[in-house]
């Protein structure tokens, strides 16, 4: 299941192991997407990397420390730093081949 972001839970979240964030918004097609694929890709990963997501809408100054112009906007975390950033939607294949990189 993928972890609620917020301003408060984020730095410790990502602190540690290899964290997907997923910067979405409610209203977003693309982004709606994204919540299956997310979740398979969780369940995948389950005790080896974490998945998280970051409304937007709810949380513009993490959006914008990450330069966010685009939504879904997909970083790859490892152990606090960001690694890789996908734009739009993504395949669960390929996400899990991206986060495995950095097990």
């Amino acid at each position: 299941m993928a972890i609620a972001l917020n301003e408060s839970n984020f730095n410790e979240e990502i602190s540690s192991w290899v964290v997907l964030v997923d910067f979405w918004a409610e209203w977003c097609g693309p982004c709606q997407m994204m919540l299956p694929i997310l979740e398979e890709v969780s369940t995948k990963m389950e005790g080896k990397a974490k998945v998280g997501k970051v409304n937007v809408d709810e949380n513009p100054s993490l959006a914008a420390q990450f330069r966010v112009m685009s939504i879904p906007t997909l970083i790859v975390f490892k152990d606090g730093q960001p690694v890789e950033q996908l734009v739009w939607v993504q395949q669960a294949d390929v996400l899990e081949e991206i986060l495995n990189k950095y097990l």
